[in-house]
């Protein structure tokens, strides 16, 4: 099996992208459990907590007792209305009967039967009479229902007026429960999101810095996505807030090391070529080959000449090509050297001779 590597950097730095992942994945399902159930380690307060009772079960009690008045109102109501019906029609049927006497009277003439007229209009009134002592009472059921009925709508109204009451502290209770489940959140995702900087500033060179790098991934999401259903109305003051602190405070970190690091190779090349020589390690000497630039001062090593040759006098060419120098032109660093043993050019920061295998760097003494 041919060994290269390159794909083996390219397989390993993929793998651990891999294990990252696979484990923040699973960082951020706990989590989401974890926070789905903090609702229920207290009960949200319910309305009838803060709701009157007993008022509310007189008042209740109350209207159920009207509500029978009422159905016993209605039924005399019924009642009344029927007895009317009957009183009215023994009227109609009285004054039809009357009337026909009078035309028949009139067309006999017959004066003795003015006491007889007499008797019938007070039959007529008596009918009439017992009609509207009906109605009158029939006004009177109707005036105790109407009273019953606006008594019914306040005792629904002090019943209204109490739960609405006990709706608003209600509300004012479950601002105060999101509060505290909410902080409960924070407090459980603050000490995470802290810890993940913690490992990104510490933990980056570690060897099992992909198990890091995945609570890292986490603590992010934890902080800035997982937060989300869960905030309160202020909750997104607080996310902006401290994701302004962070990116404060990794900004400063991260140019107070650009700037470290600047000094540094700013010393670095006040030193001697061969001090600076042997810094240079294998990993940073393989990325200075493969970019061909200087492993010390990190500019590039390809020198461009410049071939001018004239095709025709009304057009010039101009082609380039490279030229790699021995030595940097800007640090002065040793960049080829021969091997001591085949006087093959090497690349002087890597440690063997690609064409026979000696030691670069050996010296003239070794190779005898």
């Amino acid at each position: 099996m041919e060994f290269n590597n390159k794909r083996l950097k390219r397989t390993s730095r993929l793998i651990n992208y891999v294990v990252a992942i696979v484990l923040c994945g699973f960082l951020i399902s706990l989590s989401g459990k974890i926070m789905s159930d903090v609702d229920e380690w207290k009960e949200q307060p319910r309305v009838e907590e803060f709701q009157d009772g007993e008022l509310l079960a007189a008042k209740l009690l109350e209207i159920e007792k009207i509500q029978g008045d009422i159905k016993g109102k209605y039924e005399k109501q019924q009642s009344i209305e029927s007895t009317i019906a009957v009183a009215q029609a023994n009227y109609q049927n009285a004054k039809e009967s009357f009337d026909n006497w009078l035309a028949a009277r009139e067309t006999v003439g017959s004066p003795n039967e003015d006491s007889e007229v007499l008797s019938r209009a007070n039959d007529l009134d008596t009918y009439y009479q017992t009609e509207q002592e009906w109605r009158d009472e029939l006004l009177a059921v109707e005036r105790e229902i109407e009273a019953l009925n606006i008594e019914v709508d306040r005792l629904n109204e002090v019943i209204n007026n109490e739960k609405y009451r006990a709706y608003q502290e209600q509300e004012k209770a479950i601002r105060k429960y999101d509060v505290k489940v909410f902080l409960i959140r924070l407090l459980i995702v603050l000490p995470i999101l802290a810890l993940g900087i913690l490992f990104i500033i510490k933990f980056r060179k570690h060897k099992y810095w992909p198990l890091f790098l995945g609570f890292v991934l986490f603590s992010f999401y934890a902080f800035f996505f997982g937060l989300v259903p869960y905030l309160p109305s202020y909750g997104g003051y607080i996310r902006y807030t401290v994701g302004i602190i962070l990116v404060a405070l990794l900004g400063i970190y991260a140019i107070n090391r650009i700037r470290a690091f600047m000094e540094r190779k700013k010393t670095e090349l006040k030193e001697s070529t061969a001090k600076r020589a042997k810094n240079v390690q294998m990993e940073t000497a393989e990325k200075a080959l493969d970019a061909h630039m200087c492993p010390s001062c990190g500019k590039d090593f390809i020198l461009r000449k410049w071939d001018r040759s004239s095709q025709s006098k009304e057009k010039m060419v101009i082609g380039t090509y490279g030229m790699v120098t021995n030595f940097c032109r800007y640090c002065g660093l040793e960049l080829f050297k021969a091997c001591a043993n085949c006087e093959t050019q090497n690349f002087a920061h890597l440690p063997y001779c690609a064409n026979c295998g000696d030691p670069v760097t050996r010296t003239a003494e070794n190779a005898q």
